[in-house]
Parts: structure tokens; C-alpha cells; sequence
């Protein structure tokens, strides 16, 4: 019979079960091994240049999960690039040093390549990329996407500037060579094409505009303090005012300090005696408002500064027109405009000094005077405008032409022209901006103190990536953006002008020097040149700084050698000497002595051609034929310019047959400078408007002498021909015209 178990009996049983096969589990585990885990292969392979040292090239095999240390080393003359293949769990590919982690079978080749042959000479970089953008704003947020690395010609907006600062990826670098005017039209009383008022016509009205305005509120509130006040031309930074001259500045800032009060009597009176009538709070002639046209610039601060001063004259009865536009809108009204039809009253100007200026002697003449018209193409109707107070002129006179022997009679100039500029106030200077120069974080480049990125020779010799290491990289292509490009044509000779610099930017990119602008002080560093000499007259009030490469030395008289050449004869297409200029001998002021090396006709130029003498020759010749009539290329806009430097050019030498150097400039002129390192004339082929080799220009003097095309702007007006320029395709029919060949492709191209 079945019986059931009891509780105690049935609890003994588990208990005895539960431990049976608790053993049993023991005893199973010590007896018998686990199954292994899985293994994986590791096949390591390299390309030629290198190897892998760790663990080694070949076939491993390692557990599921091990960690495997790698380590590659290139041999001499190569570099590793990166990890290739099952690179899925290798820590960095990129580095030589990593680890892979083994999650199955993989295969790995470390790769090399050539170490690119190191640059000794020439740029950085592959190449440059120059685009337009013209809003600064836009700009700035392509270099934050990675699309710019520059934007040169750079923005000067508070806000803009304090984006740029609160990015990790942007910096900037900072110049102080852009600064604000008012500049007035001194047509009148009437103007001719008009009848209408000009009130801007009297002196006495100009300068009570420096009462009337606050450069303190400009420069403060308007320019977020990126800017300090500026009452002369002179740049407060650099030498005449800030070292030389501090206290004549700091008498005109005393003497014109902002005084609304004065301001109104003085213009109260002076329109008055032009026959104007204050009726219900509004200036009257002749029965009607005197309108005053305000061309106001938007680009940048000048559009709040120009509202700021139009209110000023509206609350004083004028009644304001406010023609607001860009560069490419007013220029043609107050730079290229005649002044006489009454198109304008008043324009917000807006200059860049290019570089650190050591000697602002000329920059009275340049800015107030007729003196100024001489460098202008094409020759501007404004500076035919001003009329001067006759010791103003001859102050601004010496001081451009260097007719002072010592410090002393150069600060009594500063003295006169200062007083006279004040007054008479054709340029109302306003502020100094600080502007700044945005770029990608990795981005180094030679910016100048004064003209920014956007005016440095030396930005396209200089710029260059940066690795993590803050290392140069050599190669590369830089994506810069300017506000504007190819605004006029291009041609050395006197193409492509600096107005607003845009063209000049990437001009200076295309070539040599023989002297190289410092950024920092103004000075020159030996360029194409190896070095040099400078003599001057004993008493002259000239120093040297740069004596590793620069000599100064002082003699009581320069003989210029007979055999020099002195002038050209553009009949006959010959030199003139100094025997034939100057019978009975001449004597100069200054002599300069340019050294260049033995090897200056062998490096490569941009288009792989090489430097010549034909090069100097041209350069030369171009200096004096352009002026003469009978040349077949005269041109009467340049006479100006001519006159100026032929009063003091005594005569130049080129030496071939020394044996140490390639060439020797020796160059004779009563022009003299501060600074012997400015006083060296190289006569290296850098014109005006950049670098011009031989057998290019002769293109433009092809066309030119067949009246097809023209250097200056001024000419080609006048000829109703195109203005020379390299960077125009409509001037190839015109080109090969000129040269009788066809040439079916090209004239694809110009179509």
C-alpha cells in the first residue's frame, strides 16, 4: 500500500537533494574547462615611406576585447597621413600613436606619403582666393561657417567686433589707419550751373563747423569707442603728432573744442553777409530755402554720422537733403564731379593711410591744396577748386617739396599749415577709427598698424595656416573677401587707383619689391635689394635706423657723374645725360646706392618668365615719356605728376659689370626724406599701381600708341578708347587688333 511521505521526511530529502546537486555543479566546474573565448586576426600592413613598430607588420591573432597599442614611424623623408582599412575601432586614425580594440578580423595599413619639398623662398600658400562680399555682417558669419579665413578691408561695428572676440574660432588683428572727414564743396558763393547758395564757399562758415560738431560724441557714442576725436589731418598715432608735434596738436583741440554757441553766431553772421534772410526758423535766398545736399555713405558709421550733422544743420535753418548711397553711388558726384554744377554740398569721406607714415610733411598739400590734383587720375575737379591763403600755400609748397633744412623751419611749416587748415577747412577731420581685420583662428598674416591686412605689402609673403601647435603648414588655399574687386581697370602704370584700396589688395600680391614696408614703424627692410647706401648733403636732418643693411653717411657735396641719365628725348627714344641736361655740371642733395644680388635675374617671376633689364629700362624710360609730346603714348594728365618729380630728379646710373652684385642703382635727386631707409630709389619695376614687367606693358604701349587704349583713366576718357586693363577680356580684340595677328581661341575667350 502507498503511503504518502510525512513533512519531516519529505524536508530531509530536499535538503539531502539540494546538496547532492549543489557537488555535483562543484564538481562539475573543477573538473571541466570553459570553452575558450573567441580569437580574432589582426593583418598590419604600411605603405612605402614607413612601418609599424608596434606590435609589428604582419598577421596577430588576439582575444575578443584586447586592446592592441599601435605605433607608426615614417622614414626619413615621409610623413604619416592616416590609418586605412577596418579602421572602425582605432582610437585616432589620424595619429601615430593609437590603439585598435579587437571586436573581430581586421585589416589595417598605416600610410605614408612624401614629405613635400620644403619652401625656402616665396609664399606659404598654394594659392589665394579673392571674392567679394559686401556686407561685413555676411562676411562674418561665413567665417564662422568655415567658407572665408579673411575678410580683409575689414568692418569697424562695435557689435560686429564683439561677435568676433566671443568666438573660439575668429580673431582679429587691429589698425589705425582709417579715419573720418567731412569734406565740403568750396564752390560759390553761387554756383555757376545753379544761381543757388553756397554757404560751405566762406572760410569763416567752414570753420565754425568745428565748433559746432562733437567729435567726442562721434567717436564715442556713434563708434561704439572704436574710435578717438581728430581735429587735423594728421594721424595721432603716428610721428608728427603724436612725438614731434603734441603740443601744437593739443592747441588746436583747445582752440576748437566743441561750442555749439560760437558755432551758431559765427554761421549766423556769415550767411547773413551772403544775403540770406532767417524767416520762421528757415534760412531764405532769393526767396527760396537754402537747400544743403548731404551725400551720406551707408556702409558704415558715416551713415549715422551724416545724420547726425544733417540735424545739427536742420535745427540751425538749412533745409537738408539727405542723398543717401554707396561708393559706386556718390563718387561719381563729389571725387569725378564738377563741383560747379551744385550736385552737392557736403560728402562723409572716409581715408586709409596704407601704411605707418614717418612724415606727413605733404599731407597739407595733398589734402587742402591744388598741390594734390597733381596725383590724381583722373585729375579730379575738386582740387581745382581750393583756393588758399597764399602763406597757407607756400607752407603746404615746402612742405611737400622737403624745402626746409632743419627741424626747426619744419616745425614753424607745421606751425602755418595747421593754423591755415583750421580755418580755411576744406576737410573737416572728425575721428580715428580703430578698425579690425576678422579672420579664421588658424590664420596668421603681416597686418600693417595703419592700412590693416588689406594694406600690407607683405600679407601675401606672410599669410600661412597654423597647426594645433601654433606650427606653420605649408600649402593651402586662403579664402579672403573684400567689400569690393575689380572697381577699375588694372594696369601698373596708372591703372587700378587706392581710393578705396580694393583693387590695390590683391595688386600687392602679385609681385616683388625691391624695398619691403615695415608694418610696425614705416621704415623699409632690404627687399629684392641686398643692400644699400645713402648719401645726403652735411647738415641735412636725415637718420638711419636699419644699419645692418642701410648706410648713412654725410658729405658736403654729391657731383652727379656726367655718363647718368638725366632726361629722355621721346623724338629720337633716347636717354639725355647729365652732360647734355646740365653743361656745366649739377649737384644733388641726396645720392642712393641699391645693391642687388648676383642672382636677381634668375628667380622666376609669376608667369614663370624671368626678371630683365629690359624690365629697369622700361621702368625708367616710362618715367619721363609719358610726359614729353612727342611720344606717341603723351599723356597731358600725367605732366602734372611729371613736373613735380623732374624739378628735383638730377639723374640715375645702372651698373652691370661689378662682379659681386647683379646690378647697382645709383640715383641722383635734390628729394630727400627723414629716413634714409625711405630716401633709397631702387629702381625696381613696382609702378604706382603695382608690378609691370617689359614684355606686358608693351601690350598697353602697343595699343596706346594706336590710340586703341589708354593707361590713364584721364586719357581713355578723353579718347573715348578703353582704359587699359589686365583683367578685362574686353580688351583683347582690342589687343590683337593692335598686333595684326587673328586669333581665333582668344577671341572666344573675349566674346
Amino acid at each position: 500500500m502507498k503511503t504518502m511521505l510525512g513533512p519531516r521526511r519529505h524536508h530531509y530529502l530536499a535538503r539531502v537533494s539540494t546538496l547532492l546537486i549543489a557537488v555535483a555543479l562543484i564538481a562539475g566546474t573543477v573538473g571541466c574547462p570553459p570553452p575558450p573565448a573567441p580569437q580574432y586576426e589582426l593583418a598590419i600592413s604600411s605603405t612605402e615611406g614607413g612601418s609599424v613598430t608596434a606590435p609589428g607588420q604582419g598577421t596577430f591573432a588576439y582575444d575578443e576585447g584586447t586592446v592592441v597599442n599601435l605605433l607608426a614611424e615614417a622614414e626619413e623623408g615621409y610623413q604619416f597621413v592616416n590609418w586605412t582599412g577596418d579602421a572602425g575601432t582605432i582610437a585616432s586614425v589620424n595619429a601615430t600613436a593609437t590603439t585598435i580594440t579587437m571586436n573581430g578580423d581586421y585589416s589595417i595599413t598605416a600610410r605614408f606619403v612624401a614629405q613635400p619639398e620644403l619652401r625656402t623662398t616665396g609664399a606659404f600658400l598654394d594659392e589665394v582666393l579673392v571674392t567679394k562680399e559686401p556686407d561685413p555682417s555676411a562676411a562674418v558669419q561665413q567665417l564662422k561657417n568655415d567658407v572665408l579665413d579673411i575678410y580683409a578691408l575689414g568692418p569697424t561695428d562695435a557689435s560686429l567686433y564683439s561677435e568676433i572676440l566671443a568666438d573660439p574660432n575668429l580673431t582679429s588683428v587691429e589698425s589705425v589707419g582709417v579715419f573720418n572727414d567731412f569734406t565740403f564743396n568750396p564752390v560759390g558763393p553761387t554756383f555757376p550751373a545753379t544761381g543757388k547758395l553756397n554757404p560751405f564757399s566762406v572760410p569763416e562758415f567752414r570753420e565754425a563747423m568745428h565748433w559746432l560738431v562733437d567729435r567726442d560724441y562721434i567717436a564715442g557714442d556713434i563708434a561704439g569707442a572704436l574710435a578717438v576725436p581728430r581735429y587735423t589731418c594728421l594721424n595721432d598715432n603716428f610721428a608728427d603728432a603724436k612725438e614731434r608735434y603734441p603740443d601744437l596738436i593739443a592747441a588746436v583741440e583747445a582752440k576748437y573744442a566743441h561750442d555749439p554757441t560760437k558755432a551758431e553766431a559765427v554761421i549766423t553772421e556769415e550767411v547773413g553777409n551772403l544775403g540770406a534772410v532767417l524767416e520762421g526758423g528757415k534760412w531764405m535766398y532769393n526767396g527760396e530755402p537754402v537747400e544743403l545736399i548731404f551725400l551720406i555713405r551707408t556702409e558704415d558709421e558715416r551713415k549715422d554720422i551724416g545724420d547726425y550733422y544733417a540735424g545739427l544743420l536742420e535745427g540751425l535753418g538749412f533745409t537738408m537733403t539727405r542723398q543717401y548711397g554707396t561708393f559706386h553711388d556718390l563718387t561719381p558726384l563729389w571725387l569725378y564731379g564738377d563741383p560747379g554744377l551744385g550736385t552737392w554740398h557736403i560728402y562723409t569721406g572716409g581715408w586709409i593711410d596704407m601704411g605707418i607714415t614717418r612724415d606727413e610733411g605733404e599731407t597739407f598739400g595733398f589734402f587742402y591744396t591744388t598741390l594734390g590734383y597733381a596725383w590724381m587720375d583722373p585729375l579730379l575737379p575738386l582740387w581745382q577748386a581750393y583756393v588758399n591763403d597764399p602763406a597757407f600755400y607756400e607752407a603746404a609748397e615746402k612742405l611737400w617739396n622737403g624745402g626746409f633744412a632743419t627741424m626747426a623751419e619744419r616745425r614753424a611749416l607745421f606751425e602755418t599749415c595747421l593754423e591755415y587748415s583750421m580755418k580755411e577747412n576744406q576737410r573737416m577731420f572728425l575721428s580715428t577709427r580703430r578698425w579690425f581685420t576678422p579672420m579664421r583662428e588658424n590664420v596668421r598674416v603681416a597686418h600693417d598698424l595703419a592700412g590693416g591686412v588689406s594694406g600690407s605689402w607683405m600679407w601675401a609673403l606672410t599669410a600661412h595656416f597654423v597647426d594645433d601647435e601654433d606650427e606653420p603648414i605649408v600649402g593651402g588655399t586662403l579664402r579672403v573677401a573684400t567689400p569690393d574687386i575689380l572697381t577699375n581697370p588694372w594696369n601698373p602704370v596708372a591703372g587700378s587707383s587706392s581710393w578705396p584700396n580694393y583693387d590695390m589688395f590683391p595688386i600687392r600680391a602679385t609681385g616683388d619689391m625691391g624695398l619691403q614696408p615695415d608694418t610696425r614703424t614705416g621704415l623699409r627692410w632690404a627687399g629684392r635689394i641686398e643692400k644699400a647706401e645713402v648719401f645726403v648733403q652735411t647738415g641735412l636732418p636725415v637718420g638711419v635706423t636699419n644699419t645692418d643693411w642701410c648706410s648713412l653717411s654725410f658729405v658736403p657735396e654729391i657731383q652727379v657723374p656726367l655718363d647718368a641719365w638725366a632726361d629722355w628725348d621721346a623724338a629720337e627714344q633716347r636717354f639725355i645725360t647729365v652732360a647734355e641736361r646740365f653743361p656745366e655740371g649739377t649737384t644733388a642733395a641726396r645720392k642712393s646706392v641699391s645693391y642687388y644680388p648676383d642672382d636677381i635675374f634668375d628667380v622666376p617671376l609669376h608667369d614663370g618668365s624671368s626678371l630683365s633689364m629690359g624690365d629697369f629700362i622700361l621702368y625708367a624710360i616710362l618715367l619721363f615719356d609719358r610726359a614729353k609730346e612727342e611720344s606717341a603714348i603723351y599723356d597731358e594728365s600725367y605732366v602734372a605728376e611729371f613736373d613735380a618729380f623732374i624739378s628735383a630728379f638730377k639723374g640715375v646710373r645702372f651698373i652691370t659689370d661689378n662682379p659681386d652684385y647683379g646690378l647697382i642703382v645709383e640715383y641722383y635727386s635734390d628729394q630727400w626724406e627723414l629716413d634714409a631707409e625711405l630716401a633709397i630709389t631702387t629702381m625696381f619695376p613696382v609702378y604706382s599701381q603695382g608690378p609691370g614687367m617689359w614684355h606686358t606693358i608693351a601690350l598697353g604701349i602697343r595699343a596706346e600708341e594706336d590710340k586703341a587704349l589708354a593707361f590713364s583713366q584721364a586719357k581713355s576718357t578723353n579718347l573715348e578708347v578703353l582704359a587699359t586693363s589686365t583683367t578685362a577680356s574686353t580688351i583683347l580684340h582690342v589687343l590683337f587688333t593692335s598686333f595684326s595677328f587673328p586669333c581665333f581661341s582668344c577671341s572666344l575667350i573675349a566674346s
